[in-house]
């Protein structure tokens, strides 16, 4: 979906083969317009590197890091970690990519405050070591929603005169597939909603923007309805007031404060199955989301990605050209048709 080529699971932006092929977010910074990236998860992790980096494993994020810096303007999410001396390797060990980004024009924020009032054409937000808080856990946190990213990113973007690309990326949505949390699903799913919302209202005043929604798989396979039953009880989800790991967390070391946890968190009176199973389970979190997925009616099939195809939807000059089924490597070479610019993309060895 970046590079317009296949590759295999774990590496970004790079062919099998070794050849490194030019992202559509490269194409767009090579030809003048303005780049960025927002994600809630890591600012390195695969999505974002994707579109910024090249390298053969999604999990040397300090080597993704140190390629994102100049590639994107704006650089909104989690990763701190990745950008301080103690994760770099090698040679580059001693490197502090922050004081380098700073160095550079960057203005650094760390929480919501400093996002809200930063200025200048180059910000990079990173806004917890590693992935940001869930939506339902936002709150005991100092970092901004997505929405908040969002709107930052489009408001320091849109200055330039070229136009602009940006990727923003839900991406607790996929962490909740793979935990299985309904209710975290759901939440997040609301706060990637509101930051599309935003995003369209800009672009209809802005009558020049195109806005492509798409996923990149499913993950979790969730369903209305299952146990047995059809329907849903979604008045169960909105109940639940924090993640199902945020909740393990707050289990004391025998589990025995189960009833009091649930009760808090998620206004459930658990069973005494219910509490049985949350203090056996070795997973004390899956065993949460177990419970409250079931009283929800919403069922699951795995804890990793399923292999359905995924919706696309897209709004403003261009959309016609989303219609129907499409490859995902088609998708790069669509926006740069829109774009109007080059995306040749001829690889080369690392």
């Amino acid at each position: 979906m970046s590079t317009g080529h296949k590759t295999n699971n774990g590496m970004i932006g790079t062919t099998p083969d070794g050849i490194r092929h030019k992202t559509i977010l490269e194409a767009a910074h090579e030809q003048g317009k303005a780049t960025g990236l927002v994600a809630t998860a890591s600012i390195t992790d695969a999505t974002p590197a994707a579109f910024s980096s090249h390298i053969f494993s999604r999990d040397e994020e300090s080597d993704i890091a140190l390629q994102q810096l100049g590639k994107a303007d704006v650089l909104l999410g989690g990763g701190k970690d990745f950008f301080l001396p103690e994760s770099m390797g090698g040679k580059q060990k001693e490197r502090n990519l922050l004081e380098e980004a700073k160095r550079s024009g960057y203005t650094i924020v760390e929480d919501r405050d400093q996002l809200q009032s930063a200025n200048g054409g180059k910000i990079l937000g990173l806004f917890s070591g590693r992935d940001m808080a869930p939506e339902l856990d936002r709150r005991h946190t100092n970092e901004p929603s997505l929405k908040e990213m969002t709107a930052k990113a489009i408001n320091t973007l849109r200055k330039d005169k070229d136009g602009f690309f940006l990727l923003v990326e839900g991406s607790q949505i996929d962490s909740a597939g793979h935990y299985n949390d309904a209710a975290w699903a759901m939440k997040d799913t609301q706060a990637f909603e509101e930051s599309v919302a935003l995003a369209l209202d800009f672009a209809k005043k802005d009558g020049n923007t195109l806005i492509v929604i798409v996923g990149d798989h499913d993950t979790g396979g969730m369903s209305v309805g299952g146990y047995g039953s059809i329907g849903a009880k979604l008045e169960v989800l909105h109940q639940v007031k924090a993640s199902g790991l945020f909740m393990a967390g707050k289990l004391n070391a025998d589990r025995s404060n189960v009833k009091e946890v649930l009760k808090t968190y998620a206004n459930i009176d658990v069973t005494a199955a219910e509490e049985a199973k949350i203090k056996s389970d070795k997973e004390a979190m899956q065993a949460i989301n177990s419970v409250i997925s079931e009283r929800a009616l919403v069922g699951w099939i795995t804890y990793l990605h399923t292999g359905v195809d995924v919706q696309m939807y897209a709004f403003g000059p261009g959309s016609d050209l989303f219609r129907g089924l499409h490859n995902n490597t088609e998708l790069p070479h669509l926006v740069a048709q829109v774009l109007n610019i080059d995306f040749g993309n001829d690889g080369h060895k690392k």
